[in-house]
């Protein structure tokens, strides 16, 4: 057992990081069991397409409106006390929505107030918990490190989570967010464990307002991470337009049932497995920067392969792809990101690609269902075919550039004692 998780979490790169790994995987796997069963409830409380519609972006909504002030907060204060109390306000909202589900006494008004300030809390856990990971482990290890907790993500949130959520459900409204509430609580006991530096990570003698200033002119001042960020805004916005149709693309374009457009959004999961046995040998033998170009090239071909294909099991085997590269970008492009932004700013450009990354995602969104109403159901996908064609095209010379942001010098002092 000791190698098992000698080679999950290897011993090398601390205690802490197993904690923090630990710590990410239960609250993936609460969070999992909400993916599933925040819809369910709603759906519960409301006949509106509109109300459905609408309880998903209020839980990104927090993200547009205190975003970048939580990352200027992440960089005023212990990270790993800060991730902890908004972890407990999570665990407070969910203990609420519970005693309202359980008396009966929910509705759609109280569902939408708890997504909400679910939301808010998470924006602040999401940014500052990703700034733990470059304080606890050496330089080297941060692509290891970010393919544990994709692999968290992956298993927990898109795998085991949703059905353990729905058959929660069944069993009662209550009992998958009890579950949750519980998972959280064992996550802040984790992460809790972590042994990080005490104290701000920088003095807090400005305005905030400085601060968030302070971290997007850093941003425009690096080329390497501007790039990086316009490329994941513009990727979000031509992943979200075909993704915001993809059930009706399913069932009235490739003939699919309920259960098959399941399977469909489950292979992606599926091909992200795949990704975690392989990523290691990836980085080991494959530059960041051709990694970085096949990941986004194939982002490109899926589009259009998803266009013209009529089949249910093609668009299965397209997924699969999908989520195999999906994982690898997800983890490649986080590590690029955290060697190259000095610690005190991990926090203001963590947010900021948070914005960007939900900021695309409503464009995309929006697009998408304009673009399915006017031109059909293909049309969101040609226009993401031809979007992220265009955008790699212009970025390809750059991804060089991009890949080698922030590396320093080998003799240069290694990560914090942990």
């Amino acid at each position: 057992m000791s190698r098992v998780v000698d080679a999950v979490v290897p011993r090398r790169m601390g205690t802490s990081f197993r904690w923090l790994v630990g710590s990410s995987w239960t609250s993936n796997i609460g969070d999992g069991i909400a993916l599933a069963a925040g819809p369910l409830l709603v759906q519960s409380q409301t006949d509106s397409a509109f109300l459905v519609a609408f309880a998903a972006l209020v839980q990104r909504i927090p993200w547009l409106l205190f975003g970048l002030w939580a990352g200027a907060i992440a960089d005023r204060v212990d990270r790993r006390l800060l991730v902890v109390g908004a972890n407990l306000v999570r665990a407070g909202v969910v203990g609420v929505l519970c005693v309202f589900v359980a008396t009966g006494n929910v509705s759609i008004a109280v569902v939408l107030g708890a997504l909400f300030c679910l939301g808010t809390a998470e924006v602040f856990v999401d940014t500052t918990a990703s700034t733990l990971l470059p304080m606890l482990v050496d330089r080297k290890d941060l692509g290891t490190g970010n393919a544990r907790l994709q692999a968290g993500f992956l298993v927990g949130n898109q795998l085991v989570g949703p059905p353990v959520g729905a058959f929660l459900f069944a069993a009662g409204m209550a009992w998958p967010f009890v579950a949750q509430g519980v998972s959280i609580l064992l996550a802040v006991l984790l992460v809790a464990r972590i042994a990080t530096t005490p104290g701000p990570v920088r003095e807090g003698r400005t305005h905030v307002r400085q601060d968030i200033a302070e971290g997007v002119r850093w941003i425009l001042g690096n080329a390497p991470v501007r790039t990086l960020a316009l490329v994941i805004l513009a990727f979000n916005i031509t992943w979200a337009a075909p993704g915001a149709v993809l059930v009706k693309y399913a069932i009235d374009h490739l003939h699919m049932d309920e259960v098959g457009f399941g399977l469909l959004t489950t292979a992606s999961a599926v091909g992200g497995v795949v990704a975690i046995g392989i990523y290691g040998w990836l980085e080991r033998h494959v530059r960041l920067a051709t990694l970085m170009r096949v990941c986004l090239s194939l982002e490109v071909l899926m589009h259009a392969a998803l266009a013209v294909t009529t089949s249910g099991g093609v668009a299965m085997g397209i997924m699969v792809v999908f989520g195999l590269y999906a994982f690898v970008w997800a983890t490649v492009s986080s590590t690029v990101r955290q060697r190259a932004v000095p610690t005190e700013l991990q926090g203001r450009v963590s947010a900021a690609y948070m914005v960007c990354v939900y900021g695309g995602v409503a464009i995309g969104q929006l697009l998408g269902g304009i673009l399915a109403e006017t031109w059909g159901i293909t049309a969101p996908f040609w226009f993401a075919f031809a979007g992220a064609g265009l955008t790699l095209a212009l970025v390809w010379r750059q991804l060089t550039n991009v890949a080698h942001a922030g590396e320093v010098d080998p003799d240069a002092p290694a990560a914090p004692t942990r």
